[in-house]
């Protein structure tokens, strides 16, 4: 009797460690964490979200840390040991799958619904999701840069059928190279190449009445919003450094999407003009360009296929409002996009911070059309004329080039802070717990 007595409590025991098993030693839950919080971070996740969720993740592992972020470089310390964690970590990459996929392990050992000891591998599994296919990658980028053609008024086919073939070839030579090359700045370099390869003999031989439309419509669905919003909101955390360093790295990208362009225009010989201003294209064509806009780009950062309808209705709805804001109230472009993007903000927060989304891809997705790339190509283009023509430049290529540099820093201005205001205010007034 005794000896059933026994082997029953040896049973129990064995059971009680299987169903309890001992907890992370606390190295092993501060590398799980620095995992998570680098793996953020990498892929798009604001600074704030990336640092919440982290020390969430750590609590649920049992212990209490701290998120120092760095360009290059996660710090996540051990409250009240001289204990830390270094890991490696550039922002410079926005994959919203891969943050979902994340998001969604943390959530899982928060809710006790994935042990401990299982988070890690759970994590590096996250992080190895794949981005959008190739052929999706490619359709979509010629289907966004042909709806910035109509947007911008490029109606006619033969301009949009250019615009496609360009972004298209440019997003097919992107991923080629990024299975050779690590270093994010070639690929816009040479997909804005292409752009203006194409428009120079779109011009050359009178393809298209809209070369300038040609060539910088490609160039837009390259250019890094979602790192200058990044880093307007660490500026306005004044997380000073960081928030500087993303927006210089995105103002180098910027920089050489426009050299790409101009370098691939006169390399074939031809003469940049710059374009005129079209007459705003009629609302329904305005609204349904804009959602496909938004879809391409929803698509360049990885986005589920199930949650492209959100962006791309809420980006619909703050087009239409611009729309009418400027053709019916008689209002500026710069206080469109600012009205277009605080709607955006009001509507977006509540819904990525629920889903754990990375802020900055879905709200500069769903405002990618209100971009003021005509206003900044143009500028460009006049800074080239103005050097090739040296002092006896006329005084009106000067007030052009002013007015159109003006005019786009003020509409990205606009964007910034019709995004960041409503953002900060929502967070304060309605914290997340991630």
């Amino acid at each position: 009797m005794l000896g059933l007595l026994d082997r029953a409590t040896q049973l129990t025991s064995v059971e009680t460690e299987a169903s309890f098993p001992e907890p992370l030693t606390c190295e092993a839950a501060l590398k799980t964490t620095a995992l998570a919080a680098s793996l953020l971070f990498a892929h798009g996740q604001t600074t704030e979200r990336t640092v919440a969720a982290a020390e969430r993740l750590g609590r649920a592992l049992g212990v209490t840390v701290k998120v120092l972020p760095y360009w290059g470089e996660l710090t996540v310390q051990l409250d009240g040991a001289p204990i830390s964690q270094i890991v490696p970590a550039k922002p410079l990459g926005v994959d919203m799958g891969r943050v979902l996929a994340v998001t969604t392990v943390i959530d899982q050992v928060c809710h006790g619904t994935l042990p401990a000891e299982a988070a890690q591998s759970a994590l590096e599994s996250a992080g190895r999701q794949p981005p959008a296919s190739t052929p999706r990658f490619t359709c979509f980028a010629a289907i966004g840069a042909a709806s910035l053609g109509v947007i911008f008024g490029a109606l006619d086919a033969t301009s949009l059928l250019l615009i496609a073939t360009s972004a298209a070839i440019g997003a097919m030579v992107r991923r080629w190279l990024s299975s050779y090359s690590n270093n994010p700045l070639i690929q816009p370099l040479c997909a804005a190449f292409i752009a203006g390869v194409v428009a120079a003999a779109a011009s050359r031989f009178q393809l298209s009445h809209a070369a300038a439309l040609v060539a910088f419509c490609p160039c837009m669905v390259l250019v890094p919003g979602p790192h200058i919003l990044n880093g307007a909101i660490d500026l306005a955390r004044t997380r000073i450094a960081l928030g500087t360093a993303r927006l210089a790295y995105a103002g180098v990208i910027v920089l050489l999407i426009c050299a790409g362009g101009l370098f691939g225009f006169t390399a074939v010989g031809a003469k940049l003009a710059i374009a005129e201003l079209s007459p705003p294209v009629p609302l329904a064509i305005d609204v349904i360009a804009a959602g496909c806009a938004v879809a391409s780009f929803g698509t360049f950062f990885s986005m589920p296929w199930r949650l492209l309808a959100f962006p791309a209705a809420i980006g619909m709805l703050a087009h239409a409002a611009r729309w009418a804001l400027i053709s019916l109230a008689g209002g500026s472009a710069p206080t469109g996009a600012l009205v277009a993007c605080m709607l955006v903000s009001i509507i977006a927060t509540p819904v990525v911070d629920r889903l754990h989304l990375p802020f900055a891809a879905v709200a500069f997705s769903a405002v990618v059309s209100l971009m003021p790339g005509f206003f900044l190509f143009n500028a460009a283009t006049g800074l080239v004329e103005l050097v090739s023509i040296g002092p006896s430049a006329p005084p009106a290529l000067l007030t052009s080039i002013v007015t159109n540099g003006a005019t786009a820093f003020l509409i990205i201005m606009a964007m910034t802070f019709g995004l960041i205001l409503p953002r900060m205010l929502l967070e304060r007034v309605m914290p997340s717990s991630a």
